[in-house]
């Protein structure tokens, strides 16, 4: 698993987390459901490539799924995220560590904050794509990472973003996406906690090492092939 032992990945275990991505891949962490799956309709679509922003007012969301460096690198390229950051939340222990998050004993998710401009991309518009890039029905588990660090979980600001939370999962179990029930954590936001400096976009600061070459790098490959239409304009698009 990732973890704190991936963090030092050399070639000797090179040959076991090729294993790792592949059994990754078949058990769902690397699934891209189909866009015409989603709930984006041609409005919600309008919205999502409207660049007009005058006057809007910037949002927060919260999500925990799996690996923040995983998703981190996702919800970047998306057109209307204005910013996206590594932390932690969901746990008891203050001011979380990133060695203590790995031992699963604070409580705490691997999460990911993003700020995003409403006007251009809605917040049941990440729900969707959430659900589309992990695997929601794992409980405490994203492919080879288990424990409850890496659970999926939506931390939600107020009842707003909370109807919109329970109103993706109903579509998404509705669609049969995934075969399982979703065992995501539907919670109040409380402490949030910002991740080391280190942890920040890290698969561009580190693509060359191993975990983001084998497992996340076939992700994002997929990602832009599955969610080019929602790319913003400067990503170099497949």
């Amino acid at each position: 698993m990732k973890g704190c032992i991936m963090f030092k990945i050399n070639a000797l275990f090179l040959g076991i987390l090729l294993i790792a991505a592949v059994t990754m891949t078949a058990s769902g962490c690397s699934r891209f459901g189909t866009p015409s799956k989603t709930s984006l309709n041609s409005d919600e679509n309008k919205t999502m490539n409207d660049t007009t922003t005058k006057g809007s007012k910037l949002e927060t969301a919260v999500f925990a799924g799996g690996c923040f460096w995983c998703i981190e690198t996702l919800f970047q390229d998306l057109k209307g995220v204005e910013k996206v950051e590594s932390g932690y939340s969901g746990g008891t222990v203050k001011n979380p560590t990133y060695k203590e998050v790995c031992t699963g004993s604070t409580g705490h998710a691997e999460v990911i904050k993003i700020t995003f401009d409403p006007a251009v991309i809605t917040y049941e518009q990440l729900l969707t794509v959430f659900f589309h890039v992990h695997d929601p029905t794992t409980l405490n588990r994203q492919g080879a990472d288990a424990g409850t660090q890496y659970r999926s979980a939506i931390f939600y600001a107020d009842d707003t973003q909370k109807a919109s939370a329970e109103k993706v999962i109903s579509d998404v179990t509705a669609q049969k996406l995934w075969d399982d029930p979703i065992v995501t954590e539907v919670s109040k936001l409380g402490d949030y906690y910002k991740a080391e400096d280190y942890h920040q976009d890290y698969y561009n600061n580190n693509p060359n090492q191993g975990y983001c070459s084998v497992v996340i790098a076939p992700k994002v490959k997929k990602f832009y092939k599955e969610f080019q239409q929602f790319l913003k304009d400067n990503i170099q698009k497949p």
